[in-house]
């Protein structure tokens, strides 16, 4: 079992920078890939990056490659999403999620475990 904890989302101008954090309990966090989503009110939840379990192997979404980066801390059982240059279209809730193993990155239901989210407001 693995919990997971999203934080630092929050209210942001068009343009600025926000790091997020996922932080997961158990001991077995290094075994698992990671994942971030995002859904923004009346939209389905989109992909936005994936890194595997080493670290080794990133992916990202077209629409956030080049402004965001997914890194994880498996020492500290953490994963981050580093945002920049956002956008209002980049306002929505954010969730990370845990994979034991997936065939594509973005596929949702290869997802074993999800947190709760953490809201995004960009202005403009």
């Amino acid at each position: 079992q693995v919990q997971l904890v999203e934080s630092g989302g929050g209210l942001v101008q068009a343009g600025g920078s926000l790091r997020l954090s996922c932080a997961a309990s158990g001991r077995t966090f290094n075994r698992y890939a990671m994942g971030w989503f995002r859904q923004a009110p009346g939209k389905d939840r989109d992909f936005l990056a994936a890194i595997s379990w080493s670290g080794g192997r990133t992916y990202y979404a077209d629409s956030v490659k080049g402004r965001f980066t997914i890194s994880r801390d498996n020492a500290k059982n953490t994963v981050y999403l580093e945002m920049n240059s956002l956008k209002p279209e980049d306002t929505a809730v954010y969730y990370c999620a845990a994979a034991n193993t997936f065939s594509s990155a973005s596929y949702q239901h290869e997802y074993d475990y999800w947190g709760q989210g953490t809201q995004v407001t960009v202005s403009s």
